[in-house]
């Protein structure tokens, strides 16, 4: 058995390509599994609605490919966010969860990587964090009972851009289902822009790092920037990843509409698993 598992984001598919299609791309690219997205479009969010017979489809092309979606990107909160100040949206950030967490128990999903957003469109309050820690300890209760991890995504904003940021809410809630599944791009530009370094973050979540999305960035942007043209030292994080016991890496990239878009997946995946297979 390979000593590692590396996963690959949906959204690096084009979007127009059907289940089997991503399946076998991932597949053919040399990946492990996919991380499926449900993001806050309708459209991803229907996802967590489907049926008994769609959700046995599912399990049947995986099956049949060969091919695995063992984690999800949930970033549905961010419209629908714990912290927000409506009673009405808060408790559709609930329903999101409980949904999101029978879905993984379904199709055997084992890490859900949460949105570490108390608010994203409203600002941000001392009452804010007050409801998203109260909801996050409901959200950790439930994922306790399916046995399913729950991980904090580092994200852009101030909110959770850390490690430490992020274990600030691990500690308090202090469940095993809730961990950090951080983001190399995004801690790579908090550090950039505190004069902090990387690794001494990452060390703050030591025993709690459930995962890892290898993304690639550059200051001051956060998204689409092709692997190994920006200022993440991927040696270092994945270094210090497997140092911490991470096992689990997805490679975080967008479908941008290039013609190239499968041998930038295989791009992805090549040089991730090559600093990978060094580790010991």
């Amino acid at each position: 058995m390979k000593n590692y598992a590396i996963g690959l984001y949906e959204k690096a598919i084009p979007k127009n390509m059907d289940w089997e299609g991503k399946l076998n791309c991932a597949k053919e690219c040399g990946y492990d599994f996919l991380e499926i997205s449900i993001d806050e479009t309708e459209e991803k969010l229907s996802r967590l609605d489907w049926t008994k017979g769609q959700r046995m489809d599912m399990l049947q092309l995986m099956k049949k490919t060969d091919l695995p979606i063992r984690s999800m990107c949930l970033s549905g909160h961010r419209k629908y966010p714990f912290g927000s100040s409506d009673s009405l949206i808060r408790k559709r950030s609930l329903e999101i969860m409980e949904k999101a967490i029978e879905f993984a128990d379904d199709l055997g999903i084992r890490i859900i990587q949460l949105a570490g957003y108390d608010v994203y469109y409203e600002e941000g309050t001392a009452e804010s964090e007050r409801f998203f820690r109260e909801n996050l300890a409901k959200a950790s209760d439930m994922a306790a009972t399916k046995g399913i991890l729950l991980g904090f995504e580092t994200m852009e904003t101030e909110f959770m851009n850390t490690t430490r940021k992020a274990m600030h809410y691990v500690n308090f809630i202090d469940s095993p289902y809730l961990g950090v599944y951080p983001d190399s791009g995004n801690l790579t530009n908090a550090a950039h822009s505190y004069g902090s370094s990387v690794l001494e973050d990452m060390e703050t979540g030591r025993g709690h790092l459930i995962a890892v999305h290898l993304k690639e960035t550059v200051p001051g942007k956060f998204r689409e920037i092709p692997f190994m043209t920006g200022h993440v030292d991927f040696e270092a994080v994945i270094g210090k990843a497997w140092e911490l016991g991470v096992r689990r890496y997805v490679t975080e990239m967008w479908d941008v509409g290039k013609d190239t878009w499968k041998e930038d997946i295989l791009f992805a995946n090549k040089s991730m698993s090559r600093i990978l297979e060094q580790q010991n």
